[in-house]
């Protein structure tokens, strides 16, 4: 049986996103008149993908424009400044009619993935991060936790347990001996891990978490009673009914606590993932050159310049169809 878990649908193909990303450009600009407007209908129509990357967009530009919102008016004339491309000297985008075309049509339409049951328990939770943003906190037993890139978790310390509930995102835990022997667990949909006098990283996503052990080993034990001791060097994915085979864990994979990337001769398009975990709107990688091997340490906190980074380092450069849409590709 194959064990390997099962991903939420992929997004449409890159030339259908960036199709879509035309269009939200196209319909943004002032000139923009009513048989533009047919065509784009047309467009949407003519296959159920076209559809369904229209609306990531959608969701790409409500996000941002929650960042610019967030960041008031001067903020958002920074984020603008740093990221307005050739193509963008006659449009609006952020102000006016495509702003108020893309809200409606997300907030009427179509909802923010994930969104719904684990929006309540992120808004209230304890301790949870901004996109871009790293906190590291001192835990009440003398342990640390540092928390990613939005994050969301909920932490309590009882009589009889230690435990963290992580809502989203990763953390990374550095665990401390307790004089009263009260377990350190960490609880996810898909299961719950006990440490093991341990440091150790737990991402959580829509369909599984991960796991990857640093120092000590964490016991899982997955919601309908599985059970693994995954040990010093040593990673997993598990679902709330299996654990999959452990492989060896990357010690430099911690240093996004520090605010980098370490890339060892990664994939392109792994590390543009990472990076767009950083950033408000889309970052991707055409196919083309998405395997292309990157070496190097990248600054989390600040995208554009680890973007300038890699159009040094590798045959590409960035495209910046719209401020919210940047893409790597062949130079």
């Amino acid at each position: 049986m194959d064990n390997r878990p099962e991903h939420a649908p992929p997004l449409p193909e890159p030339h259908i996103l960036e199709q879509a990303a035309e269009w939200f450009a196209t319909l943004g600009d002032e000139d923009t008149g009513p048989e533009q407007h047919d065509r784009w209908r047309e467009w949407i129509e003519d296959h159920p993908e076209h559809r369904r990357a229209w609306r990531y967009v959608e969701q790409i530009s409500a996000r941002f424009q929650q960042a610019r919102d967030g960041a008031g008016r001067d903020g958002a004339g920074r984020i603008l400044r740093h990221t307005r491309g050739e193509r963008l000297t006659r449009r609006r985008l952020l102000t006016g009619g495509a702003a108020g075309l893309a809200a409606w049509l997300v907030w009427s339409r179509t909802p923010l993935p994930e969104a719904g049951g684990r929006l309540m328990a992120e808004l209230s939770a304890d301790q949870r991060t901004a996109t871009g943003e790293i906190r590291d906190l001192a835990l009440p037993d003398g342990g640390h936790l540092w928390l990613n890139s939005a994050s969301a978790v909920d932490l309590a310390y009882g009589e009889a347990l230690r435990r963290l509930t992580l809502h989203d995102g990763e953390v990374l835990i550095q665990t401390a001996p307790d004089p009263r022997q009260r377990p350190f667990v960490v609880d996810t949909r898909h299961g719950r891990l006990r440490a093991l006098g341990t440091r150790f990283t737990v991402r959580r996503h829509a369909d599984h978490s991960f796991l990857a052990v640093y120092e000590g080993a964490v016991a899982i034990r997955t919601g309908n009673g599985r059970e693994a001791i995954i040990n010093a060097g040593r990673q997993t994915t598990f679902q709330t009914d299996s654990i999959h085979s452990a492989g060896p864990a990357d010690p430099a994979r911690q240093a996004w606590s520090q605010g980098l990337i370490v890339a060892n001769d990664l994939p392109l398009g792994e590390l543009v993932a990472e990076l767009a975990r950083y950033r408000h709107g889309h970052l991707g990688v055409d196919p083309s050159v998405a395997q292309l091997r990157a070496l190097g340490t990248y600054p989390t906190g600040r995208p554009e310049q680890a973007l300038a980074m890699l159009e040094n380092a590798l045959p590409v450069r960035a495209r910046r169809l719209l401020p919210w849409w940047v893409t790597l590709v062949p130079a």
